[in-house]
């Protein structure tokens, strides 16, 4: 039993246990190019939690692991088969659940950690403000951004070198060999605005894409995604302890 993952851990032991930080992971059901698999954002949100949460328990904290939210926001994806979509006001209404049945428990630190680029919870954070539940967000695959261009050679958007690497690193099994993968080139909008990113839309990803990916993964390493993921387990893991360790005053977060 890992008593830091909820979903493994048994009552005697949760009753016994104060928690002070709730980490919900939030994944996707979605193809990643022809190499990974449809659960991959949630298998390595899921992950990535379980190692944080460990790293935080053994350095004090007491968090606990929720299960994940295995769908996530899909909308412009349906036209590939098997996308499992939650609309946004959807999430919303999960997570408002949560963080209502976190606060009956006296659990008032939530930290959604998020695996999907489709799930933009910043509004989330906007509309459940104020409550009794401290929220706060974690899009895990930005948190070693800045040591990206140093471990990967080139930067992508979906099933790329980064997130394959990633999945070689955290469940090799699940990832079929490079060989079958496409080059995940994107399509160029006929708008100049849209390329440059100063005006945004929902991309349709069967129009951008060939086999949805976007990013030529075809130099992953499981090492460049060990790399990757070390770091970003080290720093989510020092946060947990710092978030637990606080203390929720008048001026908190400040």
């Amino acid at each position: 039993m890992r008593p830091y993952v909820l979903a493994e851990t048994q009552y005697q032991s949760v009753k016994d246990t104060s928690y002070e930080v709730a980490v919900l992971p939030i994944g996707a059901t979605e193809p990643h190019n022809l190499h990974l698999p449809y659960a991959n954002d949630t298998i390595t949100v899921t992950r990535v939690g379980e190692m944080a949460c460990e790293r935080a328990w053994q350095g004090g904290a007491r968090v606990c692991l929720l299960p994940s939210i295995p769908f996530g926001v899909n909308t412009n994806q349906l036209a590939f088969p098997m996308v499992i979509n939650m609309n946004p006001t959807t999430q919303l209404a999960v997570i408002r659940d949560v963080v209502d049945s976190l606060a009956s428990y006296g659990v008032r630190k939530l930290v959604l950690l998020n695996g999907h680029g489709g799930n933009e919870l910043g509004w989330v954070l906007r509309e459940l403000y104020g409550g009794e539940v401290f929220l706060s967000l974690i899009n895990w695959w930005t948190v070693s951004a800045d040591q990206a261009d140093r471990i990967f050679s080139q930067t992508g958007d979906h099933a790329d070198e980064m997130e394959t690497s990633v999945a070689m690193h955290l469940h090799p099994a699940l990832t079929a060999p490079l060989e079958t993968a496409d080059e995940g080139k994107a399509r160029p909008s006929r708008f100049e605005a849209i390329n440059r990113g100063w005006v945004k839309i929902t991309r349709p990803w069967h129009l951008l894409t060939t086999h949805s990916g976007v990013g030529d993964p075809r130099a992953a390493t499981a090492e460049k995604g060990r790399q990757y993921v070390e770091i970003a387990v080290e720093r989510i893991s020092q946060y947990l302890v710092e978030l637990a360790a606080a203390t929720m005053d008048r001026t908190f977060p400040y």
